[in-house]
This record gives structure tokens, sequence and C-alpha cells, in this order.
């Protein structure tokens, strides 16, 4: 097993944005790192957000992706709440 970690990129959205007060965040994590496990370390930091948890989707490099999906270094992911508007 290795030690290597890797850089993720977060875009932050609609309430992740406003809980974070930025529209991104660079940190590093452990190599095979899930996106559901950045959403658990997301979560974890602004407990606010955690009643949008089963309503997110997440994107990876532009493209929809599963709570599953490994990331890589320099991977970019986006967390997309739902929006209302009209």
């Amino acid at each position: 097993m290795s030690d290597s970690s890797i850089t993720i990129t977060i875009k932050l959205f609609a309430a992740y944005q406003e809980a974070y007060n930025l529209p991104e965040l660079q940190l590093n994590f452990p190599s095979q790192t899930t996106v559901g496990e950045i959403l658990d370390y997301v979560l974890a930091q602004k407990p606010q957000l955690e009643k949008w948890r089963d309503v997110t989707r997440f994107g990876v490099n532009l493209q929809f992706a599963e709570a599953n999906t490994i990331l890589n270094d320099g991977d970019e992911i986006v967390f997309i709440p739902p929006v209302s508007g009209g």
C-alpha cells in the first residue's frame, strides 16, 4: 500500500459555496479516495450542509459521477445540490 496523496479541486456551488464563502477548495487526500469520502469530509467541516447529503449529485472532470468513483491526482469535483428558481 502506498502513502501517496492526491490533490483535488472542489468547486462549490449554491449552499456549499455559501457555507464555505469560497468558490472552490483545493485539498489533499490519500490516493484511492472516493467522491463519497470527499463529501463526508466537506460535511464534517460544515455540518449545516448535512441536509443536502442525499440530494447532492456529483461531477468529476465535467462528467456526472457516483459516490464510489475513485479520484485521481488533479481531478476537479463539483457538488451539485438542488437549485430552486424560476
